[in-house]
């Protein structure tokens, strides 16, 4: 049996909460999802910097840098060797980029949008149908005063 056919039959891996992660479409898939976030720099396990950003995109190409600046993260997964997950002490599960001595450590953050959901406003149900309906009405009457002025 060749290398080639018995690969085929190896079952694809399977991560759960913990684990390294070295395909690039598969760490891209974790990393979409997460939107603001607190990181950390280390460069031979010394923190060097840490602060709070969204991220903004996640791509793959050797000519580009990762991006860390102004609360905006654009992370170049050709950057890092491999994403490593890693699950704190509260449960929560954190991502490790990892390039030979540095480590950029992203964790999920409270989004500071979100920060205080007692300050939202709730719209009721009713109220959102009614805004709904004048809404189609308005565009209803503006199609109507075109076609009644303007006939082809």
């Amino acid at each position: 049996m060749s290398h080639q056919s018995y690969s085929r039959h190896l079952p694809a891996p399977c991560i759960i909460s913990t684990g390294i992660i070295v395909n690039k479409s598969d760490m891209k898939r974790l990393l979409q999802d997460l939107a603001w976030v607190k990181y950390s720099h280390f460069l031979d396990g010394e923190q060097k910097t840490e602060g709070k950003g969204w991220i903004v995109e996640i791509f793959d190409d050797e000519q580009q840098a990762t991006l860390v600046v102004n609360q905006s993260l654009y992370l170049n997964l050709h950057s890092f060797d491999y994403l490593h997950l890693k699950v704190s002490d509260d449960g929560k599960t954190y991502f490790e980029l990892v390039q030979d001595n540095r480590v950029l450590r992203l964790d999920t953050a409270e989004n500071p949008q979100q920060a205080h959901p007692f300050e939202s406003k709730v719209v009721p149900d009713g109220t959102l149908e009614e805004m709904v309906t004048q809404v189609l009405s308005a565009r209803w009457d503006v199609q109507m005063d075109d076609d009644e002025h303007f006939h082809f």
